[in-house]
């Protein structure tokens, strides 16, 4: 069993601690976010996942897992911090570097590196291994480093981290050897070795097509609209997908998260004159929100001001407490810009200006109410109660969640995405 220091303890560094302290490892966990820490002294944490409150508070109590604002000696670190993008769609490296350079006091012969941070192409060979050598420690002979990205599934992070295949990217065999046998602690899936740049690009690559695909479904949902014909997106994906070798992803009001929407991006960063598709699909799905606002424009155009609209769900994605560039508030602030008056509610999100707590607070004089994430908690919404409270029954439906029958017929006007109005 090692130490370990994992360096950012987010929606990925703080599972992946608290699962290598359950196997037996000794784990330091750092970040620089005051609550972050201090919740973790506690044994408790910030952010909503099943399972990992309990795994923590465990390896808390169990002595395995620590809380520190900086790293200390180990035997292995794993910097797990954001890459977010800059203002003009460049990955900001800054908080990998700031990682990076906190540990090279710490280094000794022997060590691990392991980067787990979604990052651009050429990363761990431009930046980290420079940072790494002012150790004085010789890469590859006396400190063994590689890449070895996430691919879980919020929601499902702790069964895929054990459960789903890895692809670690090294420097040198040793290297690979070494950090094979310390995530084998507790992975069950295959590992996969190849080289750092190699495994730094599948990380990007499968992320970008699930973009492109969604892209696709979503420029889908568009045509479908602006067709004469009455035509459902939804029924026409679902057909499709009857076909052995077509698999279309789901349309909706926008892609969010940290991977999805920002992953495609450090490859058009990298490729800017050959990534036209994968450019051209972010553009789309970062359309959304507009799209759905310019529906919402002309389903209320003919009811007088002012208007209020309830938003169900303002996550990036469903049963989560994420959110990280979620479509929903860019849509929120469209309609705020254009004096729209907004109530939303989340049962996943704890702390938002536009979160109400009842689904009936929030739709007391509304006109348009906005399924707008899936959350399972609104599958079973009794419109018979918010009818009343309504001053427009009208429901609009981006993620064809609802049964258009039993909405309709409790008196409610009803328009999904992707079929025209």
């Amino acid at each position: 069993m090692k130490k370990i220091c994992v360096i950012g303890l987010g929606y990925i560094g703080l599972p992946t601690a608290a699962m290598f302290a359950s196997n037996g490892h000794k784990v330091i966990g750092v970040d620089i976010n005051n609550e972050v820490i201090d919740a973790l002294e506690k044994g408790e944490v910030i952010i909503e996942e099943p399972y990992l409150k309990n795994m923590v508070e465990q390896e808390v109590a169990s002595g395995n897992l620590i809380a520190s604002k900086k790293p200390q000696e180990a035997d292995a670190f794993i910097i797990a911090v954001p890459t977010p993008l800059t203002e003009d769609k460049k990955a900001d490296m800054s908080l990998v570097e700031k990682a990076a350079e906190s540990i090279v006091p710490y280094l000794r012969t022997g060590n691990i590196v392991v980067l787990e941070s979604t990052s651009p192409t050429g990363t761990v060979k431009n930046l980290i291994i420079p940072i790494l050598e002012k150790s004085g420690l010789k890469i590859g002979d006396e400190l063994y480093v590689g890449y070895c990205p996430e691919r879980v599934l919020p929601g499902q992070i702790l069964f895929e981290l054990v459960n789903n295949n890895r692809i670690i990217g090294t420097i040198n065999r040793k290297s690979a050897e070494e950090i094979k046998e310390l995530y084998q602690t507790f992975v069950k899936g295959e590992i996969y070795l190849t080289d750092t740049d190699t495994a730094e690009m599948c990380k990007i690559v499968e992320n970008t097509y699930r973009d492109v695909n969604i892209a696709f479904a979503n420029e889908l949902a568009k045509i479908c609209e602006d067709t004469a014909i009455d035509v459902d997106v939804w029924e026409v994906i679902k057909l499709c997908n009857k076909h052995p070798r077509v698999n279309i992803h789901q349309p909706g009001p926008g892609v969010g998260g940290h991977c999805l929407a920002v992953d495609p991006w450090f490859i058009v960063e990298k490729n800017p004159e050959l990534a036209r598709i994968i450019r051209l699909a972010r553009e789309t799905n970062d359309s959304m929100p507009q799209f759905i606002f310019n529906k919402i424009e002309n389903i209320l155009k003919n009811i007088n001001p002012p208007k209020k609209i309830t938003i169900l769900g303002i996550t990036y994605k469903a049963n989560i407490d994420d959110v990280r560039e979620s479509p929903i508030i860019t849509l929120i602030k469209l309609l705020e810009e254009h004096n729209y008056k907004i109530s939303a509610v989340d049962p996943y999100v704890k702390k938002s200006k536009y979160k109400v707590d009842t689904i009936s607070e929030a739709v007391k004089d509304s006109d348009l109410l906005v399924l707008a994430v899936n959350h399972k908690d609104f599958k079973e919404i009794d419109f018979d109660t918010l009818a009343p409270q309504m001053r427009n029954k009208i429901v609009l439906d981006t993620r064809n969640y609802f049964d258009r029958n039993i909405i309709e017929n409790k008196g409610f006007k009803y328009y999904l995405l992707g079929k025209a109005n």
